[in-house]
């Protein structure tokens, strides 16, 4: 069973920069579209950014322009560069296949404080 553990979280000043990362296992993740999700406290997970398997991107236009997802498939990890964080950026982030396919890991907190 393929499993993904999701890292990098954390507290960080509104403006300040996180980068998270994602760790599949099993030998499939470069054929995988992966992606990036979110879920804020009484709030439904949304996606936030979807890479290809070439490194296409899409992101949500909330998040455009100031995050950065990438895909390094030698070492079966996606990335997410956080930028100019803002506290409706607070949220578990978690990381799947575009179709959620696998099952959900533990996700990774991340907290923006103003």
């Amino acid at each position: 069973q393929v499993q993904v553990v999701e890292s990098g979280g954390g507290l960080v000043q509104s403006g300040g920069s996180l980068r998270l990362s994602c760790a599949a296992t099993g030998n499939r993740f470069r054929f995988w579209v992966m992606a990036w999700y979110r879920q804020a406290p009484g709030k439904q997970r949304e996606l936030v950014a979807s890479i290809t398997s070439d490194s296409s991107t899409n992101y949500a236009d909330s998040v455009k322009g100031r995050f950065t997802i990438s895909r390094d498939n030698a070492k079966n990890t996606m990335y997410l560069q956080m930028n100019s964080l803002k506290p409706e950026d607070t949220a578990v982030y978690y990381c799947n296949t575009r179709s959620s396919l696998l099952n959900w890991g533990q996700g990774t907190q991340v907290t923006v404080s103003s």
